[in-house]
């Protein structure tokens, strides 16, 4: 298996579980030592069970927080030494008719998914600018930045991604001379904990999404982090202020 990120320090939000952990177990079997930020209280014992080169770091943190941000990357770099990579997959969703969604749920879901892309993708880049080194920026943002996907109404949700889209490409710009390079990744549906109850308890619904997807059926974690995996790689090394596409063709009709 191809060592590629061997000496790599890789940070993954969210990394508990769903798309982030499958990104951190993806870099791990690449070579990279990995840490985990994520409010879930097992982010520990998840971290413990990554196959690392060095025991992985599972660290509680919240990404709307600067202060906790920091905190959390001070202890990787105590621990692991000076993050290298950041993938941010920590995100929340919302379903409900615009109509009667209140302004602070709303205000939630751009907190969590936005703000907190900035957030700790602002204290990742401090980090190298401090050091003199490069680093790497993905972030995860959704195919519901470029359409409206139905039937379930998720305003809040589909502007807080079409935002992640917009700071992917303005920070890759910003960031470019500092060597800090941004990308992104924008999954259509995912077979995660926050899907599954649709899947598998709502099939008319299941069923509408399989429908308009050209591949015919949901994607798998790991597809996901296959490309962030590229992302990370040198293979992609001129690849700037991009988000791919990983959507089963969902977008391409």
């Amino acid at each position: 298996m191809s060592q590629h990120l061997r000496g790599s320090v890789v940070v993954v939000t969210g990394g508990g579980r769903g798309i982030g952990l499958a990104c951190a177990e993806r870099v791990a079997r690449a070579g990279a030592d990995v840490a985990l930020l994520d409010l879930l209280p097992e982010v520990e014992s998840v971290a413990a069970a990554l196959p690392t080169p060095s025991p992985a770091v599972g660290v509680a943190a919240d990404v709307t927080d600067p202060a906790s941000v920091a905190a959390a990357l001070d202890e990787v770099s105590a621990r692991l030494g000076r993050p290298t990579a950041l993938v941010h997959a920590a995100g929340t969703a919302l379903v409900g008719d615009a109509l009667t969604t209140s302004v602070e749920d709303f205000e939630r879901v751009l907190r969590v998914n936005l703000t907190g892309t900035f957030v700790t993708a602002q204290a990742f880049a401090r980090l190298c600018v401090a050091a003199g080194q490069p680093g790497d920026v993905v972030a995860i943002a959704s195919m519901s930045a470029r359409v409206v996907n139905v039937p379930q109404r998720q305003s809040a949700y589909n502007a807080s991604k079409a935002g992640v889209e917009a700071l992917v490409r303005s920070l890759a710009v910003e960031w470019a001379d500092l060597g800090v390079r941004v990308n992104g990744v924008s999954p259509g549906y995912v077979a995660t904990e926050q899907t599954l109850g649709v899947l598998e308890g709502d099939p008319a619904t299941a069923d509408a999404w399989r429908s308009r997807i050209p591949l015919g059926d949901v994607a798998q974690p790991d597809d996901v982090a296959g490309v962030v995996e590229f992302l990370l790689s040198p293979a992609s090394r001129y690849v700037l202020g991009q988000c791919l596409l990983v959507d089963g063709g969902y977008t391409a009709l």
